[in-house]
């Protein structure tokens, strides 16, 4: 550890990244980890030499920055920017947990990745505490195996400090188990601490909690989508060209404690939906209601009349729309052998959706439910600002976790 004696010593930088692994992870490296640890404790105290992100850490990618500490090469992760204006943070104990993220849905795209690793300094309540005074980041997310002494409660009030400045952060605390525990301990050094009292408190503070992994990547990228929307409550409206689509929908309004409820429909909306459905000569096939099957024969301009008039509905709060690519009469494939039935159609839903989302004040989440063939789809929508979800289940479990934390998060500013 001579070179970071020379650091502090000669406090020549204010930062450093501490890459290493193994520094309190085994039990032949607790000592000198425990050795290392007290040197910077006694810098910081002292008010000498620089910040450490790490040990055991990738480090961090900044865009505002413009730097990029990572090792993953960029054929195995690209970095190409998919949104216009980047305005999430992202921070985890886990390089691996980033990279994948990342990998597996690159609309997340964050301003900045931090992986704090050990958090032999900086720790989680630093970093959120940090990001909650930024003003050109509106979600923040963590993922947390353990706390260093005392840091679970700067982290809560962290979280709050976010919360009141009209953020949002979504957290999955890992090590819920024995065994989770047991291998945080050998990953990153971490003590992981009681997970229920952990959950009750960030909760309290206004943090997302995802229960599993999939879940926190769902939650983060709706919060990012949609944290210019206005989440006025809990009624929601459901469009789909798909019976089993309106049914996973009504099936997945409620999660947990916390229920959204499909609203009824205003007589001049039941109207305005029954001209579109005669307009399209599927009036005498299909009914008005919540959720409103729409018919496999729908096509792209039924969907967004359709998706229009509901969101419309004064009663309705936030929208879910499946577009089904699979019908013959929605332009979804990149390339169609049908002429002016591909994406690029000025009549694809694809053209048209994204006007109507960026115009629309509430929230509305779309589902493609389909294979690798609606991916090109997919991206088109996603490069334009459209949430996207690949079921209807995982989208409208993830609109109301987050209609649930937005008006949580209301009530804790007292709005």
């Amino acid at each position: 550890f001579g070179i970071i004696d020379e650091v502090i010593r000669t406090d020549a930088v204010e930062s450093v990244l501490l890459i290493p692994g193994g520094m309190g992870e085994t039990e032949a490296s607790r000592e000198p980890a425990r050795q290392m640890q007290a040197k910077i404790d006694a810098a910081r105290s002292a008010g000498v030499g620089p910040v450490f992100v790490g040990g055991n850490c990738l480090g961090i990618i900044s865009h505002p920055g413009n730097y990029d500490s990572w090792f993953i090469p960029e054929e195995r992760l690209p970095r190409t920017q998919k949104k216009a204006q980047r305005t999430s943070a992202l921070i985890s104990q886990s390089g691996a947990f980033l990279v994948t993220r990342l990998s597996k849905n690159a609309w997340l795209d964050p301003a900045y990745m931090v992986a704090v690793g050990n958090q032999n300094d900086i720790t989680h309540g630093d970093l959120v505490a940090n990001f909650a005074e930024n003003p050109d980041i509106h979600v923040i997310g963590a993922y947390v195996e353990g706390f260093k002494d005392l840091d679970g409660l700067a982290l809560a009030r962290a979280v709050r400090k976010a919360i009141v400045a009209g953020k949002q952060v979504v957290i999955y605390k890992a090590a819920q188990s024995a065994a989770g525990g047991r291998a945080a301990m050998g990953h990153t050094a971490s003590i992981a601490g009681d997970y229920e009292v952990c959950l009750s408190v960030l909760t309290q503070a206004g943090a997302m909690i995802a229960g599993d992994v999939s879940e926190f990547s769902d939650l983060f990228f709706i919060s990012d989508c949609m944290s210019n929307k206005v989440v006025g409550g809990k009624r929601l409206g459901a469009v789909a060209g798909a019976g089993y689509d309106t049914v996973a929908i009504a099936d997945s309004t409620q999660v947990g404690d916390f229920a959204m409820t499909l609203s009824a429909i205003s007589q001049s909306t039941r109207e305005r939906l029954m001209e579109i459905l005669k307009a399209k000569k599927l009036d005498a096939l299909m009914e008005v209601r919540n959720p409103f099957d729409i018919n496999p024969a729908a096509d792209d301009d039924a969907h967004l009349l359709c998706i229009e008039a509901m969101a419309a509905e004064p009663d309705v709060d936030s929208v879910v729309a499946g577009l089904d690519p699979t019908s013959p009469v929605v332009r979804s494939l990149k390339k169609s052998a049908r002429e002016g039935y591909d994406i690029d159609s000025p009549e694809s839903i694809v053209q048209t959706l994204p006007r109507l989302v960026a115009s629309c004040p509430k929230p509305i989440v779309a589902v493609i439910d389909g294979g690798p063939l609606f991916d090109p789809m997919a991206d088109k929508l996603m490069e334009q600002g459209v949430c996207i979800f690949r079921s209807s289940e995982r989208a409208t479990r993830a609109l109301v976790r987050y209609t649930e934390a937005r008006l949580r998060a209301a009530r804790l500013r007292g709005e």
